[in-house]
C-alpha cells in the first residue's frame, strides 16, 4: 500500500471532528486533492436524511470512478453505520466498510483490510487530531448520542443514546490546542444543552463554561445546538455572564405551533420556546440562529402559515430551512396525512424568502457599528479583499465580511489575527468593513 491518502467528510461539523481523528491516526500519510493519485481514499458519509444519503452515495461512486487501480476506498461514518448491511450487499466497489465506532483505529482497519462495525461509543477521550481549515479555531465534541424522541429525526437509531465525555477529556483537549495557537472554540454534540444529564448533572454546560474560563489562551467561544427542552434561563444567564463565550445562541425550534410540536414529540411548547428566545434576545450583542422543518406530517396551512409570521417577525440573525425527509425508523413514517413533495418544495421556498430577508435585516443592523473580527485569508472576491469573519459568528456558516487589505494609516493584515474594524456597507449578503488600527 502506497502512502497518499485522499479524505472526504461529509454532513456535520461533529463529523468533521471524527474525520480530524482519523487523519490523526493516519499522519504517515500525505495528504493528496486528487483521488486519481490517491492509495487510500476515505469517504466519511452522512446519513441524516434523503439529500444527505444521496450525496453520501454520489460522493462514494464519483471517487471509485476516479481511482486508480489497486487503491483502497473506505467508507465510513453515519450512512455506513445506519445501513450497513445494505451498503456490502449493493456496493462492491467498496473494500472496507466501518461505522462511528471504530475512527481512532482506522489505521488497524487499513492494516488488516477488514470491515468492522463496533458496538462501542466512540468519545475521543485522547484520540490525536489534525484540525482542518484554521489555523486558530477548532470543533470540540462534546458527547455522542442523543436522549430525545423527535418524530423525524432517526440519529438515535443508529447513534444511540446520549453519551456525554468527561469534562476533563473536554478541558485536556483544549488545553492542547491551546498550546498549538488555537483560540477561538464551537462546542458542538446532537444535544448540547444535555450534556453530562445522561451523568445524572442536569446543568452540565454550565460546568463546561467555568472550566473552559480556567483556561489560559482561550479568546472567543460558543455553543451550538442548543435543544428547547434542555436549556434553562440559568444556562442563559451563565453564557451572558461569561467572558469568553459569546451570547451566540444556535437553538433549532424547528416550529413554532404548539400543535406541531407535540406531534414532533419536540417535549416542549410554544410558550417555552417564547421563553428562550426572547431571554436570549435580550442580551447584550446577542446572536440568534435557528431552523425550521416544513412539510412534517400532519402540517395544515395554518400551521405553515403561523410558522412563516413567526419566522418573519420575531428578528432572527439566521434562519435555516430543511424540508421534511420521510425517514423509516421515525414515528414520523408512520404517520398519516404525509404533506406531498411538491407542496413542500414550496413551502420551502416560501420561508427561504423570509430566511433571506432575514438575513439582510441582520447584516444591515451591523453597518456603522465597530466590531472585532478575524482576517481568514485573502478573498475570492478581488485580490485586494480579505476574508474576515466576526470574532462571535460560527465559522463557514455565518458568512464572511471583505476588508481591504490595507489603507494609507493601516499596517499588513496578519490572517488569524484578531482586528477592531467598522463595518461599512453591504454588497449582496456580504458586509464590508475598514480595520481601525
Amino acid at each position: 500500500m502506497g502512502n497518499k491518502l485522499h479524505i472526504v467528510s461529509l454532513g456535520c461539523t461533529k463529523n468533521l471532528v471524527d474525520t480530524e481523528v482519523m487523519m490523526g491516526r493516519l499522519q504517515n500519510f500525505e495528504l493528496d486533492n486528487d483521488v486519481e493519485d490517491a492509495d487510500v481514499i476515505i469517504v466519511n458519509t452522512c446519513g441524516f436524511i434523503d439529500a444527505a444519503k444521496e450525496e453520501s452515495i454520489n460522493t462514494i461512486l464519483n471517487l471509485h470512478d476516479a481511482r486508480k487501480e489497486g487503491s483502497i476506498l473506505v467508507v465510513a461514518g453515519c450512512l455506513s453505520e445506519r445501513y450497513r448491511e445494505e451498503l456490502a450487499k449493493n456496493m462492491p466497489e467498496v473494500d472496507i466498510f466501518t461505522g462511528v465506532g471504530d475512527y481512532n483505529k482506522i489505521d488497524e482497519l487499513l492494516a488488516q483490510k477488514e470491515s468492522r462495525f463496533s458496538d462501542e461509543v466512540f468519545l475521543i477521550d485522547g484520540a490525536e487530531r489534525v484540525v482542518t481549515g484554521s489555523t486558530y479555531h477548532a470543533y470540540i465534541k462534546l458527547s455522542e448520542g442523543c436522549n430525545q424522541t423527535c418524530s423525524f429525526c432517526a440519529i438515535p437509531s443508529f447513534k444511540g443514546k446520549l453519551n456525554s465525555r468527561n469534562l476533563d477529556s473536554i478541558a485536556n483537549e483544549v488545553e492542547a490546542l491551546v498550546a498549538k495557537g488555537y483560540y477561538d472554540f464551537s462546542f458542538v454534540s446532537q444535544d448540547s444543552s444535555s450534556y453530562l444529564r445522561d451523568q445524572n448533572i442536569k446543568d452540565g454546560l454550565s460546568l463546561l463554561i467555568q472550566r473552559i474560563e480556567l483556561i489560559d489562551g482561550i479568546k472567543s467561544a460558543r455553543i451550538l445546538y442548543l435543544y428547547p427542552s434542555t436549556t434553562t434561563i440559568a444556562l442563559l444567564k451563565n453564557i451572558g455572564k461569561s467572558k469568553i463565550f459569546h451570547n451566540y445562541f444556535d437553538i433549532p425550534i424547528q416550529h413554532i405551533n404548539d400543535e406541531m410540536l407535540h406531534m414532533m414529540k419536540r417535549g416542549f411548547g410554544k410558550e417555552k420556546t417564547l421563553e428562550l428566545l426572547k431571554y436570549m434576545k435580550s442580551l447584550p450583542n446577542s446572536f440568534l440562529r435557528t431552523s425550521f422543518i416544513v412539510g412534517h406530517p400532519k402540517e395544515s396551512e395554518e400551521m405553515f402559515q403561523e410558522m412563516c409570521d413567526f419566522a418573519e417577525s420575531f428578528g432572527f440573525d439566521r434562519i435555516n430551512i430543511f424540508e421534511y425527509s420521510d425517514e423509516e425508523t421515525t414515528p414520523a413514517y408512520d404517520m398519516d396525512d404525509k404533506i406531498s413533495p411538491e407542496t413542500i418544495a414550496q413551502r420551502a421556498e416560501i420561508l427561504g424568502n423570509i430566511s433571506a430577508k432575514a438575513l439582510e435585516e441582520s447584516l444591515k443592523k451591523m453597518i456603522g457599528k465597530e466590531i472585532e473580527l478575524i482576517i481568514d485569508g485573502e478573498s475570492n472576491e478581488h485580490e485586494f479583499l480579505l476574508s474576515a469573519k466576526k470574532i462571535s459568528w460560527a465559522p463557514e456558516i455565518d458568512g464572511e465580511i471583505y476588508v481591504n487589505d490595507r489603507t494609507d494609516d493601516t499596517k499588513e493584515l496578519e490572517f488569524g489575527k484578531i482586528y477592531k474594524a467598522k463595518v461599512t456597507s453591504i454588497v449582496g449578503n456580504t458586509l464590508t468593513a475598514t480595520v481601525n488600527n
